[in-house]
Order: structure tokens, then C-alpha cells, then sequence
């Protein structure tokens, strides 16, 4: 049984209240439609307000007015006005318009989302189309303030790491990690900045002497004085997005961090993203909810840049096991990906792969390649631990859709042979891996499947080398590439 709506929440301007009789007449029509994946949701979050009716993959908003709750026209004007403001369609009605000529007004919300009817009705409101928004468009969808997140496809103006540090990470293989360090700064600036995080002018000499041996172009490489816990840079680093032309911009969404709710050694690390910003400049741009921050580690999402993000039940969900944000809800987290990244369609896999101590990040097991492509880790042992998570994954990739309706093509991708270090199994995967300017950095593990993996995404990445990255060592720390490093985009096309 479904929990009746509260009629009292406040957000901002808006408050949910009782639905009318209008409203439930459409929320059954809408239901009982065909709508081609597309999905409504009714008394939702948008901006500031809650709307009756939101179509997320549209970024339509339906409003039913009953004429009592308002002595005027005016307060519904303006609040249609921020809604297109922030990129929304909206379309207004009035109660008996709803009641009298249902089909009529149902026809004109599925013309607005391209899905045929015969019985199309002006609206009451003025509809403010955005240009190339909908079915087949590869234009940019929009966020709250027009922020999106880029593809990590997309052109980077540097790429960001914390200089390792912490012994307990890597225990009796610190040595060898700072050589992994420099070999993978030393690829990435053959296309970008690269941007490495040090605790002191010490830890930053150290950091120096390994990549002057590698051969590192260091004219590429800039140091920040920015004091960490640790070296995981992708999940407590800065998340940046950007505003496309004419308001191209880059800006640091600012989520909480805290170690995973696992570990207690966190504080400096979220403070980097504040840290970070004041340094560059640059926006921070706060991602409340209900009044609390958001825990989101960057390594639990993953996006096509053009509406659709990739996540996992088991890391936001899981309501027992590390919880990061108790109380906030799947149709939360989706207003929150589509305020804060541009995400307007939401993908949820189920769980990550066995070793891994975050408890289910996205970049181990599923990444976009392209923007209609992901590969997908796929292990052919029935035996093996993470053999029916993957196919259930699978099965969940089959049924998705990407923001424009289309179907996602999925790529396998093997997985290595069982790695153990201590007896302790280690999340070995080769979907960690890093798409910088220059380059797709790739771990690998002495492996037989090394080879078939390297060859699968140079296939998918014509545009750039497949370089593999010896990571046996890494993976002791419980992460590879991707976890150790964080995209900052460029304002510059590629």
C-alpha cells in the first residue's frame, strides 16, 4: 500500500498539498499510457517549487489549477516564468478543463513529449519550448541554473590527484605506489594539466624527485598545498560542472564527503572541494537538501553528459551498510543528479563487485564509453562471487533508457582473474579505467584477460591510445586509476 502524500511539506516556495479530483483523473490517463519509457511524477520536486506533474526525460512540468487556491492569475504566471527560467516547459490548466476535456488535455502533454494523440489543446500558459530538447536531440539538457556535468570524453582543462601519503592505504607497498603515480601523471600530461594534491612543501619535493625519474613533463604538472587524508581523489575531489555557450562557465559542486561512512580519517578530504575553489576562483556551488548536505563520492555515479547518469542501489540505497544519506529517498536522489548534473534520467544498477570497501561504486562494474554506449563488466565463471550481481546488472542495462528513449548498447567487458592480497579479495576491474585528453588509462593485473580487455576499448576509443597501467600494487589500496583521479573540464570545445 502506497503512503498517502503529506499535504503539509514545505521546499522553498512550493508545499505539497492534498491532490485534487482533476489531478487524479490525469495521473490515471498518464499512468494507463504507453509512454515509450517516458515516465511522470506526480507532486515532485523542481527547483524551488512542487510541481503536480513532472516529466523528467522531457523536463515537462504539468500544473492543475483549481481556481480556490489563488484569487488570481498573477502568483501562477510568476512561478510559470521560474520554471522556464530554469529551462522547464510548463504547461497550466484548470481544473474543469482537466475534467470536461480529458482526452484533449492529455493529447496536447503527449504532443509536448512527441508521442502521438489526436486531440491536441492550447494551454492556458504560454509554453516556452527549448530548441532541440526531446526524442533524438543531442543538445544539452537542462539543470537548475543550466549546470551540467561533461562526458569524461569531453575536453579536460587538467586532471586532479592527491600525491600518496597515507602508509595504511597501500600497507608495505607505499614505495611502489609513488612509481604507479608517476607513470600515470606522466601519461596524462601528454594532454592536459595535471593538478596534484600535497600535504607540504616536503611531500611536494618527494612528489617531484619520483616524476623528474619518470620523466615527467613537469611544465604540465601544478602543486596545491591542499592537505588530504588520503589519495582518492575521484571520490572526495572536486566535482565539476559547466555552463555551455553563450554562459560557458565551470563551476565545483559541492557535495559532503565522509570517508565512505566507513572510515574516521575524512575531515581534511572534504575540505578539499571549498579549498579547491578558492584557489581556482572558481564557484562553489552548495547541493542541499532539506536543509543537510549531500554525501556523494564521485566514484558512485558516472554520466553520458547529455542527461543520463549511471548509479548503484547498493551504494545509495542501502539503508544498513554505510549509509550515507539517511532518509533521502531514489526519487531524492534524481531530483537532486538533475539539479545538480543535468542528469534529467537516472540508471540504477544493482551492486558492485566483491572487495570493494565503498559498498557499490558505479566505476568498478558500469561506464559510459560514449553517449549512447557503456561497457559492462560481465564474469563468465557461475561460481565466482560476482557472477549473478553482474548479470542482474545486465538484465537492468536491458530494460533502461537513455534520456532520448533509445536503448543503451552494452558492451561486455571481461573481468580479471580473482586477485587476493592477506586473504582478502581485491576489487579488481578493468572499468576503472581514466579517459583523459591524451589518453584511456587502463588497470591491468597480470592477467590473461588484460590483453582482450586493452583490445575492447581501443575499439571503443578510436580517437586517442589505450595505454595499460600496471595496477597489482594499486589495487592493494582498494582502488585503481579512476579512483585516484578527477576530471576539471575545459571551456574550450575539443
Amino acid at each position: 500500500m502506497k503512503k498517502p502524500l503529506s499535504p503539509t511539506r514545505n521546499l522553498a516556495k512550493g508545499t505539497r498539498r492534498r491532490p485534487t479530483d482533476a489531478e487524479g483523473v490525469l495521473w490515471q490517463k498518464l499512468r494507463d499510457r504507453q509512454l515509450g519509457g517516458v515516465k511522470f511524477r506526480r507532486q515532485h520536486p523542481v527547483g524551488p517549487y512542487i510541481v503536480d506533474f513532472y516529466c523528467p526525460e522531457r523536463s515537462l512540468v504539468v500544473e492543475v489549477d483549481d481556481g480556490q487556491h489563488t484569487k488570481n492569475q498573477e502568483p501562477d504566471e510568476r512561478r510559470t516564468k521560474e520554471l522556464e527560467k530554469l529551462g522547464y516547459h510548463v504547461l497550466r490548466y484548470w481544473n474543469h478543463e482537466v475534467l470536461n476535456l480529458t482526452d484533449a488535455v492529455l493529447g496536447k502533454i503527449l504532443q509536448e513529449i512527441e508521442i502521438p494523440h489526436p486531440c491536441p489543446l492550447p494551454s492556458r500558459a504560454r509554453v516556452k519550448k527549448n530548441p532541440g530538447i526531446g526524442i533524438g536531440s543531442s543538445s544539452r539538457m537542462p539543470s537548475f541554473l543550466g549546470w551540467r556535468m561533461p562526458a569524461e570524453w569531453e575536453l579536460h582543462e587538467a586532471t586532479w590527484l592527491g600525491w600518496p601519503h597515507n602508509a595504511s592505504d597501500w600497507p608495505g607497498k607505499l614505495a611502489a605506489i609513488h612509481w604507479v603515480y608517476a607513470e600515470i601523471v606522466r601519461k596524462l600530461a601528454d594532454g592536459e594539466k595535471v593538478r596534484i594534491l600535497v600535504n607540504s612543501k616536503v611531500h611536494e619535493d618527494r612528489a617531484k624527485r619520483f616524476l623528474r625519474r619518470a620523466r615527467t613533463n613537469l611544465g604540465k604538472v601544478e602543486f596545491f598545498r591542499i592537505p588530504t587524508n588520503r589519495g582518492w581523489t575521484r571520490d572526495f575531489g572536486p566535482i565539476f560542472v559547466k555552463q555551455d555557450p553563450p554562459n560557458s562557465e565551470t563551476a565545483i559542486a559541492r557535495f559532503r564527503f565522509n570517508g565512505w561512512a566507513r572510515y574516521p580519517d575524512w575531515k581534511k578530504d572534504n575540505q578539499v572541494p571549498v579549498r579547491v575553489s578558492k584557489r581556482l576562483n572558481c564557484k562553489l556551488l552548495p547541493i542541499p537538501f532539506q536543509g543537510r548536505e549531500v554525501v556523494l563520492e564521485g566514484g558512485c555515479i558516472d554520466v553520458n553528459g547529455t542527461g543520463t547518469l549511471l548509479t548503484t542501489d547498493e551504494c545509495l540505497l542501502d539503508a544498513h551498510i554505510q549509509v550515507r544519506n539517511p532518509g533521502i529517498s531514489r526519487d531524492d536522489y534524481e531530483m537532486i543528479f538533475g539539479q545538480s548534473f543535468g542528469a534529467t534520467n537516472v540508471v540504477w544498477l544493482n551492486k558492485g563487485i566483491a572487495g570493494d570497501d565503498t559498498h557499490g561504486h558505479v566505476d568498478d562494474i558500469c561506464r559510459f564509453v560514449d553517449q549512447h554506449t557503456v561497457v559492462l563488466c560481465q564474469e563468465r565463471n557461475i561460481h565466482d562471487e560476482n557472477y549473478r550481481s553482474l548479470a542482474e546488472n545486465r538484465e537492468r542495462l536491458d530494460s533502461a533508457r537513455l534520456e532520448d528513449g533509445a536503448k543503451i548498447e552494452i558492451i561486455p567487458l571481461p573481468m580479471p582473474s580473482p586477485l587476493w592480497f592477506d586473504g582478502r579479495r581485491l576489487p579488481a576491474s578493468y572499468a576503472n579505467f581514466y579517459i583523459a585528453n591524451a589518453a584511456v588509462l587502463v588497470p591491468t593485473f597480470n592477467d590473461p584477460h588484460d590483453r582482450l580487455a586493452l583490445g575492447i576499448l581501443s575499439d571503443l576509443f578510436r580517437d586517442r591510445p589505450v595505454v595499460g597501467i600496471h595496477a597489482v600494487d594499486l589495487v592493494w589500496g582498494f582502488g585503481t586509476i579512476h579512483c585516484l583521479t578527477q576530471q576539471q573540464p575545459s571551456l574550450r570545445p575539443r
